[in-house]
């Protein structure tokens, strides 16, 4: 089993099912109906030197439940590398004091360069336009279980992709899984400039994906079980990108284009953060209510997935069954008010 979570390069097809397993063990902890004490005394380092919300308390949220407790970095200003200290130097220091660390980093392959020098585990929570594995296992485990409630097979599955899919590292990550799992369809629309990294399409499409690209979303897409949609990510945008960039809403999933292209049991993800703001035509608040909105639930599978991936990197996945206890607080049925009791 993995020594290092980095890439979906190291996981095979029995890795991520195994981790899949551990995930649904992990539920009733995730939805704070058991508590679990696998990893008391366990240290986290959650090194983030880019910024994030979801993901960095998520991890933090992940550790805790199991017991460990968690050491926060965010940003360069306030590390030693702000000082000259290199990654090298960083990953030995931190690994004396951590059991696990989480890292994201705004370069590509620093992650990994940062995982060379030591042997405690080290998790890629992003580097830059590269790579995000934990989304893209959150991302299948939400994409079976919104398979299993509607009673569909993931053999065979049609998946579009759209929005940014050159710097949205989380379609690099989730086109990869997929291609363990094919036969399947993947449609992908993206802004001029923003398409998807044509060696990453070359390298799916020999394993197995059946990858079509089209220029918009209008078109018939009545047969798309999953739309999994992404930001636009502005800030890796070069000066001349930038200028005088304006995305069109014939990028924009909205309720329109679910009612009028696609069916009513198509799935719509989104990695988060999604921006709102009327002018982004990002994944548009229209949708907030509709069941066909899997992007907070699957959000709340992050917990679990994380669970997974902290116990199997540090060897007690088989510990946490016979570890859990009540809890004593109280909890809501729901924890949002338009979420459904699934």
């Amino acid at each position: 089993m993995m020594s290092h979570l980095l890439s979906i390069d190291s996981l095979s097809r029995d890795d991520i099912d195994h981790l899949m397993r551990v995930a649904a063990k992990m539920e009733p902890v995730a939805q704070r109906r058991k508590v679990t004490r696998v990893l008391e005394g366990a240290v986290l380092g959650n090194l983030f030197f880019e910024a994030s919300t979801r993901t960095r308390v998520s991890f933090h949220t992940a550790f805790s439940r199991l017991g460990g407790s968690v050491c926060d970095t965010t940003g360069f200003t306030f590390s030693s590398m702000a000082k000259g200290e290199s990654l090298y130097d960083t990953s030995r220091v931190m690994a004396g004091y951590c059991d696990a660390i989480v890292m994201r980093h705004p370069d590509q392959g620093s992650v990994a360069e940062f995982a060379s020098a030591t042997h405690v585990p080290v998790i890629n929570a992003g580097d830059g336009p590269g790579e995000h594995p934990s989304q893209a296992l959150l991302d299948f485990y939400t994409i079976e279980k919104e398979f299993a409630r509607q009673g569909k097979a993931l053999k065979g599955a049609h998946v579009l992709m759209t929005g940014d899919l050159k710097y949205g590292r989380t379609v690099h990550s989730l086109i990869k899984l997929l291609s363990l799992y094919a036969p399947m369809r993947i449609t992908l629309v993206a802004p001029p400039g923003l398409e998807m990294p044509q060696h990453l399409i070359d390298r799916v499409s020999k394993q197995g994906l059946d990858v079509e690209v089209r220029a918009n979303l209008n078109n018939d897409f009545s047969d798309v079980d999953v739309v999994y949609t992404t930001r636009i990510q502005k800030e890796r945008f070069t000066a001349e990108m930038s200028e005088g960039f304006n995305l069109s809403r014939d990028f924009t999933v909205h309720k329109a284009f679910l009612d009028q292209h696609c069916n009513q049991s198509t799935i719509v993800m989104h990695p988060l953060p999604r921006d709102s703001r009327p002018d982004a035509n990002d994944l548009d608040v229209d949708l907030n209510g509709d069941p066909r909105l899997a992007i907070f639930r699957q959000t709340d599978n992050g917990i679990p997935v994380r669970m997974a991936i902290f116990a199997t990197l540090l060897k007690v996945e088989d510990q946490i069954e016979k570890d859990l206890r009540d809890v004593k607080w109280f909890v809501p049925e729901t924890v949002g008010v338009d979420d459904a009791k699934y």
